[in-house]
């Protein structure tokens, strides 16, 4: 008699759990979907995914000024950065050019980087006299869509960081064919580290560069 006054007790909760769950269906969580390129009777053309509506363009990829984009003024390589030159930019530039230039180009863009002495074929320097005229969109265009060997880069490195190397590539140019008529009036010179020669046994003495002589003191 205990065990079936508690079963009623306990039945009147059991229905209404039933009741309760009986709306809940597992199309809640396993919902129908359609795999990738698959075929659907729904739609005229047959295809489940819908090609989006025309002239659409995906956030930030309007690219409504395309020097900025291409380096290029029609088909020609532009002349000019698209933006002020700061020290933030040439900054910016450094950094990016010794991530992704340094290893074929080296640091200073002579070519010497770890990659050619592994049997790649050595990129040409930037200090040839080719190279200091081209205008400053062809290194542009040559990053963003690769160049013989080199592939692009246009993927990897934004609009505006190649932009900044662009930017840092002529720096090391001016760099490495300045002369002290470039330097402004006034401004000291540091002088350059002492060079060292080997004498044996790892050890290394500084070079003592020879007195000066004039046609006075010749003998």
């Amino acid at each position: 008699m205990r065990a079936h006054r508690n079963l009623r007790r306990v039945l009147p909760a059991v229905i209404l759990l039933v009741g309760v769950t009986a709306g809940c269906r597992i199309d809640m969580h396993i919902q129908p979907y359609y795999r990738p390129m698959a075929k659907s009777d729904f739609f005229a053309d047959k295809r489940s995914a819908r090609l989006p509506v025309e002239g659409t363009v995906a956030r930030g990829d309007l690219h409504e000024d395309s020097y900025f984009y291409t380096g290029k003024i029609g088909n020609a390589p532009g002349e000019y950065l698209p933006f002020p030159v700061s020290a933030e930019v040439l900054a910016r530039g450094r950094e990016r050019f010794n991530i992704n230039c340094t290893p074929c180009h080296g640091r200073v863009g002579d070519g010497g980087g770890f990659i050619p002495t592994r049997g790649f074929r050595r990129p040409p320097s930037y200090h040839i006299e080719r190279l200091r005229k081209a205008p400053i969109g062809y290194f542009f265009d040559v990053m963003t869509n690769g160049f013989g060997v080199m592939p692009e880069y246009g993927t990897q490195v934004t609009a505006r960081d190649r932009w900044c190397i662009a930017a840092y590539i002529r720096a090391l140019q001016l760099s490495q064919d300045a002369t002290l008529n470039d330097i402004p009036s006034g401004q000291k010179v540091p002088s350059p580290p002492p060079q060292f020669r080997d004498i044996g046994n790892g050890a290394t003495l500084p070079e003592i560069a020879p007195p000066s002589t004039t046609e006075g003191d010749v003998k």
